[in-house]
């Protein structure tokens, strides 16, 4: 897997002045917020299984919404840093089986060569598909985003054409940062969400056409704006942001592009998020509105700690949780998966619960009342993450460029890449949740009866839908 320094210098000279940057959008005044939930300022306490340190980003704990907002959305992200590991150290890390997208590939039977164990050092087939678009929204400006997907693509053999990515601006003459441009998030947090997001919907998915879609903050204000942008790209191949930084949404009369949108952030509940349900559609506030452009499916984190996040429990969005991975300490051959002890989950107190949830396999664990979540995981634990190449320094610490990550942040790209490399392209997240629920207990999905999550470890993953879990993990393609 390893290249020569100047191989990747040379690699990621070209992709960097290939890759465009565009400028786009953002904000309307929500009115006066009346919050209803708030996930835990940090997440439980959980012990490493090997010696090193965790590091979880300001960006990651609660952020107190300015007046007049309905939250400021923190990420999801947190950061491993094994003992022993160098700065400059390349991955597979020796002597650590932490995850590469071959041995995930393999874990989630993404691939035809499933070699036993699903060993990162021995297992080499990426997923090789993926087609039409996927679009990443966050906040800020991460500038190191293009060199660090080109070093990522370029350590795991993934493919990547100069033409394959392109950065975009949320920022509008409404926006929060129209004349000073989009600006980076000092503390580092939001860079490595971002390299995070990108390098992970792009090792699920290689070959779809890849935006990071920038939003001048991460208020709800400017998020909605990113959101409506990324809309745009998708269903439109265009951002609807004239000369003059008015925002057309949607860009085009006639859309007709499809794929999907992944939103590793998230906040606390509000009455207001499920306007949409009212009639409402036309994403003129943040609320369940702004995920409904047709031949899009949105994705969204379950959260780091015990509660309910927004836009994740939005019915408009597939709501990705969190698993930990586990292997043997000698041979790093795959054993199966847990709930991650810290994955967000839980029965919503604002969304009712959607007509794909209601089925005896859901309500029985639900009731039938309020929307519940997650719908669907993937590997989060830290303990046991993915690699990450962020060269933008997190505060404090100077480990990088390779970190171990983990998070339900890791969970929504990841997921979105695989619902895009399904290539079924549903008309909305409702279709493609109803077909995730269809397949609720078949091999299509691996069932996780094993672990715990919530307040005080209240919930219990178990035989078929629980609020650690949702329905289990995809195992290859045919529930997506």
């Amino acid at each position: 897997m390893k290249r020569s320094i100047a191989l990747m210098a040379v690699a990621m000279a070209l992709l960097l002045c290939g890759f465009a940057t565009s400028l786009s959008a953002q904000e309307l005044g929500p009115g006066t917020p009346i919050r209803v939930s708030e996930p835990s300022e940090a997440p439980p306490v959980h012990y490493p299984s090997a010696p090193g340190t965790l590091v979880i980003p300001k960006s990651s704990l609660v952020q107190t919404p300015p007046a007049g907002h309905y939250f400021a959305a923190h990420t999801n992200v947190e950061a491993f840093i094994p003992a022993g590991i160098k700065p400059g150290e390349t991955p597979p890390f020796p002597g650590y089986g932490y995850e590469t997208p071959a041995s995930l590939a393999c874990v989630y039977a993404m691939v035809t060569t499933l070699p036993a164990g699903c060993n990162p050092y021995a297992t080499v087939t990426n997923p090789g598909g993926g087609s039409q678009t996927l679009a990443i929204v966050d906040a800020f400006d991460d500038p190191s985003a293009p060199g660090d997907l080109a070093w990522f693509s370029l350590q795991f053999g993934l493919p990547l054409t100069l033409t394959g990515f392109d950065i975009v601006w949320a920022n509008t003459n409404t926006s929060s940062c129209y004349y000073s441009g989009v600006p980076v998030d000092y503390s580092g947090g939001w860079e490595i969400e971002e390299s995070l997001d990108i390098e992970w919907a792009h090792a699920m998915a290689p070959k779809a056409k890849l935006y990071l879609v920038e939003a001048c903050s991460n208020f709800d204000s400017d998020l909605q704006i990113a959101v409506q942008v990324a809309n745009n790209l998708v269903a439109c191949g265009a951002t609807g942001i004239g000369s003059t930084g008015t925002l057309t949404y949607p860009a085009c009369t006639t859309p007709t592009g499809k794929g999907e949108i992944s939103m590793s952030w998230g906040g606390g509940e509000f009455f207001g998020e499920s306007e949409a349900n009212s009639g409402d559609t036309t994403c003129t506030g943040a609320d369940d509105s702004c995920f409904t452009t047709p031949g899009v499916v949105y994705v969204a984190s379950s959260g780091d700690s015990p509660g309910v996040i927004w836009p994740g429990s939005s019915p408009n969005v597939v709501s990705a949780g969190g698993l930990s991975n586990r292997r043997n300490a000698s041979t790093f051959a795959f054993e199966g998966s847990g709930a991650w002890v810290n994955g967000g989950g839980g029965q919503s107190a604002v969304e009712a619960l959607p007509s794909y949830q209601d089925i005896s396999g859901v309500t029985v664990v639900c009731g039938t009342t309020w929307r519940c979540v997650p719908d669907v995981s993937f590997e989060a634990d830290p303990y046991t993450g993915v690699y990450v190449y962020d060269s933008f320094p997190i505060f404090g610490y100077v480990e990088g460029p390779w970190w171990i990550v983990g998070g339900t942040s890791v969970s929504a790209p990841a997921l979105a890449g695989m619902i895009n490399h399904a290539g079924n392209f549903r008309a909305s997240s409702a279709a493609e949740l109803t077909t995730i629920y269809t397949n609720l207990g078949t091999s299509n999905f691996k069932d996780i009866t094993s672990g715990y999550c919530g307040a005080y470890m209240g919930f219990t993953a178990g035989t078929g839908y629980d609020l650690c879990t949702g329905v289990g993990n995809p195992r290859g393609y045919g529930g997506l």
